[in-house]
């Protein structure tokens, strides 16, 4: 999305912020990540283009209704809702661009930043959007095995195609993302080449992560992970959901499972100490959704209105 429209939407959400949100034009610039001047000068054009009357009349505007609803219900750091499309695969495709805005707001940031990202569909889509950028100052570190069952690289990791489009360095994980045995997850862990790239997981500034099912679509199935006898078993046992390969049940807390002994991504754990953002949308997504929301797995998401809906129903 470029030119008038963009504008209309970033003029949209500064108005939303000020005359619904209650905000005052540093905390706009600040949630926008803009300057105090910068903010002003959206709201201004909101009024000029004639957006702000009795209510924000723009779409964007139900979005973050619809954002502001899931962060009192889930206490979220971070939501941003798009509208939703003609179809789920299109509803992705805006979700997978305004990830990729998002992702690109914190490595123009000037600071040295730890960056992690997980896998799936959507984040590697988001990454695809994002234009070349000189951000040397940052490591981008995965925060799961970059190998298939095959041996050959795991083709929704995303790390190998953000090294094509920044000049941070990148930090793989050279591992499966679930061995075969948790014997073998220690001994391979425990490789002085990786000691590093996991203490640099362990201190990331942000996250960026996929939520995958459980259900007959499940990426862990379809990628050749689990079996199809894994799977059953786990579900058995409550599953619903998973991210960079641990399971968890309805209410987001990881299953008791040999599974998840196996599984070389970083460590997952509630209550992150930082922003830990799961780019998710799809009505068969919606069960895994909000368990990692109920067990604060994450604290930020970007979705679409129909999902978000879902989600506060």
């Amino acid at each position: 999305m470029a030119g008038p429209e963009r504008k209309h939407d970033d003029a949209a959400r500064a108005a939303w912020l000020a005359y619904i949100g209650g905000c005052k034009q540093d905390e706009i610039a600040q949630i926008l990540g803009i300057s105090r001047q910068s903010a002003q000068r959206l709201v201004s054009q909101a009024l000029a283009a004639g957006l702000v009357k009795v209510r924000i009349d723009h779409p964007i505007a139900r979005c973050m209704e619809l954002a502001r609803a899931l962060q009192d219900r889930f206490g979220l750091e971070i939501c941003e809702v798009v509208p939703s499309l003609d179809s789920v695969q299109n509803s992705g495709q805006a979700v997978a661009q305004a990830t990729g805005d998002l992702l690109e707001r914190w490595l123009l940031r000037e600071e040295p930043l730890v960056v992690g990202l997980g896998t799936g569909r959507t984040l590697r889509a988001a990454v695809e959007h994002l234009p070349h950028l000189d951000c040397a100052q940052h490591k981008i570190v995965s925060l799961t095995g970059n190998i298939s069952p095959d041996g050959s690289t795991a083709y929704y990791n995303v790390l190998f195609t953000i090294a094509d489009k920044i000049s941070a360095r990148t930090f793989p994980v050279p591992l499966p993302v679930i061995t075969a045995s948790a014997g073998e997850r220690t001994a391979l862990l425990g490789q002085k080449t990786l000691i590093g790239t996991r203490a640099l997981s362990a201190r990331t500034n942000v996250r960026f992560l996929g939520v995958g099912t459980m259900n007959e679509r499940a990426p862990l199935v379809i990628d050749g992970f689990i079996t199809p006898a894994d799977q059953q078993r786990l579900r058995d046992k409550g599953a619903v959901g998973e991210i960079i390969g641990y399971v968890f049940d309805a209410e987001g807390q990881l299953l008791d499972d040999e599974i998840n002994s196996r599984v070389s991504s970083a460590l997952l754990s509630p209550a992150p100490p930082g922003p830990t953002i799961a780019a998710a949308h799809g009505p068969d997504k919606v069960p895994a959704i909000r368990a990692a929301l109920l067990g604060k797995l994450v604290n930020g998401l970007v979705t679409d209105e129909n999902t978000a809906i879902a989600l506060t129903a």
